[in-house]
């Protein structure tokens, strides 16, 4: 099926540059501020829950995660959180909207490659001003075609992609390291998918249905990618 293919995404967040790791430092030393409130692993249960009721008002990114971080700090404290803490979360918060872009070994050789034969674009999730700030960083934008930040990955975000690119799904490959993101909602409109494990993922995308189809290749480097095409 991979002969047919003639447009490659590629996911940005922990597929190309290193992301996720940035998060759990964060959050960390948020659990380090709160923990004369509740202890550490509470609080990071308390976070999560509150990240998942705000997915839907907030959306991904960094701007929803540090309002994640103020609200949970003003509920499990019942308010009586000081000024100066909820400053320093903020601060701590910050840091991820100005992260390094360390991008992860051999991204930059697969793109120079592959682009001489297919049309490559960027199908990324999270906050617009956020994604844009961090591609521009990483110096790789003019390898692709299109770069589209989608509000979450579903498989309709991926057919309005699709259709407004006029590419059809059995020409449509989709490289990334979420399951739950990158290949299942990629596989289930009839496009391939090509899954690039990362070393630590946020937990909200390994909750993934594993009763879905398995019709994928997973390597251990982006560089193996070369291999397969």
């Amino acid at each position: 099926m991979l002969q047919s293919i003639k447009v490659i995404g590629f996911d940005a967040d922990d597929t190309l540059w290193i992301n996720e790791p940035f998060y759990q430092d964060v959050e960390r030393e948020f659990c380090q501020i709160m923990k004369c409130y509740l202890d550490e692993a509470e609080t990071s249960k308390e976070l999560f829950k509150t990240e998942m009721q705000n997915l839907e008002i907030y959306g991904y990114g960094a701007k929803g995660f540090i309002l994640a971080m103020v609200e949970t700090a003003i509920r499990i404290t019942d308010a009586k959180i000081t000024s100066e803490e909820i400053n320093r979360i903020i601060d701590i918060g910050k840091t991820l909207l100005n992260m390094p872009i360390q991008l992860l070994d051999g991204v930059e050789n697969v793109l120079q490659k592959l682009r001489r034969k297919y049309k490559l674009i960027l199908a990324t999730k999270g906050d617009l001003l956020d994604q844009e700030r961090k591609l521009q960083k990483s110096e790789l934008i003019n390898y692709f075609h299109h770069i589209e930040i989608m509000s979450d990955k579903h498989e309709n975000n991926y057919r309005k992609l699709l259709s407004h690119l006029d590419i059809q799904p059995s020409e449509f490959l989709m490289v990334g390291n979420s399951v739950k993101s990158d290949i299942l909602p990629v596989l289930n409109i009839g496009a391939s998918a090509i899954h690039v494990p990362f070393e630590v993922i946020w937990q909200h995308e390994t909750h993934h249905d594993s009763t879905g189809t398995t019709d994928f290749s997973t390597v251990s480097s982006i560089s193996e990618i070369l291999e397969l095409l």
